[in-house]
């Protein structure tokens, strides 16, 4: 198969449809200041971290591990998601240059668009309904709606069966993280593709599996063009 067979296009959102502008850890410096994490200390350093080295897996994931207490954990995450909410209902939230007009080009040109998140449902629809993006795609999805977030490939894989595509090798993964792409190459899919506009540098998205690294989702749709 070519790039000009992929019927799917599964896009992550904050850092590669949506413009993150460090909105994620100012979130969780809410969270663990929520928690008693003091601000200046080892421990906190080592927090941030972690968040910044696992961007695009599940946020309460990423809780579970730093907390490893569900009870804690849960509370961090619930301090997250508000303090992200807040931030979104100040006007903290806008897509990436060209990121509508490639999601309506892969449309027209005969694809399907998910759009996937390691936020909750709640945080997901927050930002969509900031950015009047209701309709935009055939499908969003976060982990809860598949059973894992990232790195594994439940949401590509439930976004193949729920759109009806015929082979995972008719999907491509993009997003701007290595688990992004660990996503990708772990569910099969046929194009993997890193951006540059988020996180992580070249070098780790071509670590994880991207087979193509691109300055940004504006250039998806010409790729897919062949």
């Amino acid at each position: 198969m070519t790039n000009t067979d992929i019927r799917l296009v599964v896009l992550d959102m904050a850092g590669t449809t949506v413009a993150d502008d460090g909105l994620v850890e100012q979130a969780f410096l809410a969270a663990a200041d929520r928690l008693g994490v003091e601000a200046g200390t080892e421990r906190h350093q080592q927090m941030l971290d972690y968040v910044r080295a696992t961007m695009g897996e599940s946020k309460i994931s990423v809780f579970r591990h730093l907390f490893e207490d569900e009870e804690r954990a849960q509370l961090a995450n619930v301090a997250f998601e508000t303090a992200y909410h807040d931030l979104i209902d100040a006007g903290h939230c806008a897509a990436l240059p060209g990121a509508a007009e490639a999601i309506g080009q892969l449309r027209a040109d005969g694809r399907a668009v998910a759009l996937t998140t390691g936020f909750s449902r709640a945080t997901q629809d927050r930002i969509l309904t900031a950015l009047g993006w209701q309709d935009i795609a055939d499908l969003t999805l976060c982990p809860a709606d598949a059973g894992r977030g990232r790195p594994y490939p439940d949401m590509p894989l439930t976004a193949l069966l729920r759109t009806r595509t015929d082979s995972v090798r008719q999907l491509a993964v993009v997003g701007d993280t290595g688990y992004d792409m660990l996503t990708g190459t772990r569910s099969g899919a046929g194009v993997v593709a890193g951006v540059l506009t988020g996180a992580h540098r070249e070098e780790r998205l071509r670590a994880d599996g991207a087979t193509h690294v691109l300055g940004s989702i504006a250039e998806l749709p010409a790729l897919l063009a062949g």
